[in-house]
């Protein structure tokens, strides 16, 4: 839940106010709840489902049918040619796809490497992208993106945007420039879901 909320939150600041088609990366637990999420802050009409398993995303693809009532379908790498918004959310080792095949103002959303060893994004990718993290220091610590990323000298350090800089609008966007928001997870998210869940219930 809070994953997703966090993606949410910085898909609404970072894609383009008409995004609506998103390609999905993964077929869990974390694949199903940003498919919640986005097609609620996003005007999503639209998405492909890339898994390992093709059985699992099928079953993904025809969950969004069925419980949020968008087209959806499954698909390979190649989908991110014609994506709006795309949601990694796999235990990938290596890069899912070719940075160079992400149209202009395309948003990447990536959850799923937060080990320094471990990436979906490659260097094309974040080499042409304006970057935003929760946290410089933990993005610096686990999120394997970013470190190699800055250590294959494609990005630096100074490049990264913070998520509270993005929300009070301090980040700068070009339509030329992909958007990749890259989360690795921090303890005051779960502390904002405990204290509403608590408000609510109490």
């Amino acid at each position: 839940l809070r994953t997703s909320a966090v993606s949410a939150l910085a898909a609404r600041h970072l894609a383009r106010p008409d995004s609506s088609r998103l390609v999905l990366f993964g077929a869990g637990a974390q694949a199903w709840a940003h498919a919640q999420a986005l097609t609620q802050v996003l005007p999503i009409t639209y998405v492909d489902v890339v898994g390992r398993s093709p059985a699992r995303a099928e079953a993904l693809a025809a969950r969004i049918r069925d419980e949020l009532g968008v087209e959806a379908a499954t698909g390979t790498e190649q989908a991110v040619t014609e994506a709006d918004v795309v949601a990694c959310c796999t235990t990938a080792r290596e890069p899912l796809f070719g940075g160079g095949l992400l149209r202009p103002g395309t948003t990447v959303i990536a959850i799923g490497a937060y080990e320094p060893d471990a990436r979906e994004l490659d260097d094309a990718t974040m080499g042409r992208a304006t970057v935003v993290v929760e946290s410089r220091s933990s993005a610096l610590r686990e999120a394997g993106d970013v470190i190699q990323a800055i250590a294959a000298g494609v990005i630096a350090e100074r490049d990264l945007a913070t998520l509270r800089g993005l929300v009070r609008g301090e980040v700068s966007l070009s339509d030329g420039a992909v958007r990749v928001f890259k989360g690795t997870g921090m303890s005051w998210q779960d502390l904002s879901v405990a204290g509403t869940l608590q408000r609510r219930l109490g």
